[in-house]
C-alpha cells in the first residue's frame, strides 16, 4: 500500500508525526504537558552587583552550549535583575535548575546551582577554568570541526568518585552533590536509547585526596570536581583509509566537499590507489592513522524496505568501530564550599571550612526559630494595623450629613429656600420681563 502523502504548505502538521514526544504522549495515552514537564531545563545567569567581566560572559556562554538544548541560550540578563526575578519566573517556565555565576571584588569566580522551587542550593568556588576557544587552540588541528546536530540531544553524563567508594554509608553532601548534578540531564534508558543520538559527553570526575585508605576519609576534606566535555565520533575499524574516502564520496551530500571523488586519472587500476599508502594517503600499510580510544561492537542495523524487514546479515552479527573522543570545552575546575538548605536562603547544612558542634547547631535552629516567630508575629500586627485603617476611613451612617450642617449651616430635612424667598423671587423675574418687552416696544 502506498504511503498517503501528508500536506505541509497548506496544512497544519500533525504533531504525532512531526515530534517524537507528541507521539509518545499519544501513543501511552497521557498528556503532552506531562510528558515534557518531566524534562529538566536548565538558565544559566549572571549576577552580582560588581562587574563579571568578559570572560566569565564568555564562560556562561560556553556553558549554555554544553546544557543545550534544554536551557535558555539566548538569555540577555540586566544589570537591575536580582536573584528573586529569576527564581520566580522559573515556575511557569519548567525550569528546575539555575546556575549562577558571579564574581566577588577580590577577583574570586563562584557558581550556586539552586534546585527549584524549594532548593536545595550548592555553592562552588571556580578554582580555575578554560574557555571553549583555549581548548581549541591547544588542539593540533585547532579544533574540532562541529556541525551543530551534536547539539541537537543532550550530552550523556558520566560521573566518577561524586560519592567514596567506600563499604560505609556515603556522606550527606555526596549523595546531595551527585543527585544535584543527576538531576540536571534527562535521564536515558538503555532499551530505548539510539546511540546516534548519543553525540557528547560531560564528565565529572571527583579528585580524591592522596590517601593510602579511603576509607579513613573525613567529612571535612575538600571536595574537589573537574568538568571535561568532550564530542563522541566513531567510524569503522579495519577499513583502509582509501576505502574510507571513496565511501564518503559516495554518500549523497559530500561530493564536491570534504569527501570529493579522488583523481584516479594517473592509475592504471584502481588497485593502484588501494595498495599504494603514498596515492591514498594512508592504505593497509599505514597505521599511524588510526588514533582512536576503544572500540566496541554494535549490532549491525536492519534495513526497513517496501513496508518489510530485511536483514543484511545473519541474525547476532556485528561490527567492530572505533570510538573516539575529542575535547570541545569547557574546563572548569570546582570546589564544593556549602550547602544550603533553601534557594539561596536557609540554614547551612554542610560547610568545608567551618565546623559546627552539636550544641551550636541547636543554638542556632533556635535562633532561626525565634527569628522565624518574630517576623509571624511582625506580619500579623500588620496585617490588623491595615484592617484597622481601612475600617477607619469607611464613612459611617449619618456622618457626611453631619459634616455638610457644620460646613453651610443646612440640614438635610429642610429646604434651602422658603416659600415666601420662591414667590418673590419669581414675581422679581415677571416684572424684568415686562419692563424688557415695553422697552423694545418703545424702539
Amino acid at each position: 500500500m502506498a504511503r498517503r502523502r501528508s500536506k505541509r504548505r497548506t496544512h497544519v502538521p500533525d504533531p504525532t508525526r512531526q515530534n517524537p514526544t507528541a507521539s509518545a504522549a499519544v501513543n501511552s495515552k497521557t498528556p503532552l504537558s506531562s510528558t515534557a514537564s518531566r524534562t529538566p531545563k536548565t538558565m544559566i545567569i549572571r549576577t552580582g552587583s560588581s562587574p563579571c567581566g568578559p570572560s566569565v560572559s564568555n564562560l556562561v556562554h560556553d556553558l549554555r552550549r554544553v546544557m543545550e538544548p534544554y536551557t535558555a541560550s539566548r538569555l540577555r540578563e540586566r544589570k537591575t535583575n536580582k536573584v528573586k526575578d529569576f527564581t520566580t519566573m522559573a515556575g511557569p517556565l519548567g525550569v528546575t535548575q539555575l546556575l549562577m555565576f558571579s564574581r566577588s571584588e577580590n577577583g574570586n569566580v563562584t557558581l550556586r546551582i539552586l534546585r527549584t522551587p524549594r532548593g536545595p542550593t550548592l555553592h562552588f568556588r571556580v578554582l580555575n577554568y578554560s574557555l571553549c576557544k583555549d581548548v581549541a587552540k591547544g588542539q593540533r588541528h585547532g579544533g574540532v570541526r562541529t556541525t551543530g546536530k551534536e547539539f541537537l540531544n543532550p550530552p550523556l553524563l558520566v560521573m566518577s568518585n561524586l560519592v567514596t567508594p567506600s563499604a560505609g554509608k556515603p556522606a550527606n553532601h555526596e549523595i546531595l552533590t551527585q543527585s544535584m548534578f543527576q538531576s540536571m540531564l534527562p535521564a536515558i534508558s538503555a532499551q530505548t536509547l539510539s546511540l546516534k543520538s548519543v553525540r557528547r559527553v560531560l564528565l565529572l570526575n571527583r579528585e580524591l585526596p592522596d590517601v593510602k585508605d579511603v576509607e579513613n576519609l573525613k567529612e571535612d576534606e575538600e571536595y574537589v570536581l573537574d568538568l571535561r566535555h568532550y564530542s563522541i565520533s566513531t567510524r569503522p575499524t579495519g577499513v583502509p583509509r582509501a576505502i574510507r574516502k571513496l565511501n564518503r564520496a559516495t554518500q549523497p551530500g559530500k561530493a564536491g566537499g570534504r569527501g570529493a571523488i579522488p583523481d584516479l586519472g594517473g592509475l592504471a587500476d584502481i588497485s593502484e590507489y588501494l595498495l599504494d599508502p603514498a596515492a591514498a594517503g594512508g592504505g593497509y600499510t599505514s597505521e599511524s592513522e588510526v588514533d582512536t580510544d576503544a572500540e566496541v561492537e554494535v549490532a549491525v542495523p536492519s534495513v526497513q524496505k517496501a513496508g518489510r524487514v530485511k536483514k543484511v546479515t545473519e541474525e547476532g552479527a556485528a561490527e567492530k568501530k572505533a570510538v573516539k573522543l575529542q575535547e570541545l570545552g569547557p574546563r572548569l575546575r570546582l570546589q564544593l564550599v556549602k550547602i544550603e538548605e533553601g534557594v539561596n536562603d536557609g540554614r547551612i547544612l554542610w560547610h568545608s571550612f567551618v565546623q559546627k558542634t552539636r550544641e551550636e547547631e541547636r543554638e542556632l535552629e533556635k535562633r532561626a526559630k525565634n527569628k522565624q516567630k518574630t517576623r509571624d508575629e511582625r506580619r500579623r500586627v500588620q496585617e490588623e494595623n491595615v484592617k484597622r485603617k481601612k475600617k477607619s476611613k469607611e464613612p459611617k451612617e449619618g456622618e457626611d450629613d453631619e459634616e455638610l450642617e457644620k460646613e453651610t449651616g443646612w440640614s438635610g430635612d429642610e429646604d434651602i429656600w422658603s416659600d415666601e424667598e420662591m414667590q418673590e423671587d419669581s414675581e422679581e423675574g415677571e416684572q424684568k420681563a415686562e419692563d424688557s418687552d415695553e422697552e423694545m416696544e418703545d424702539q
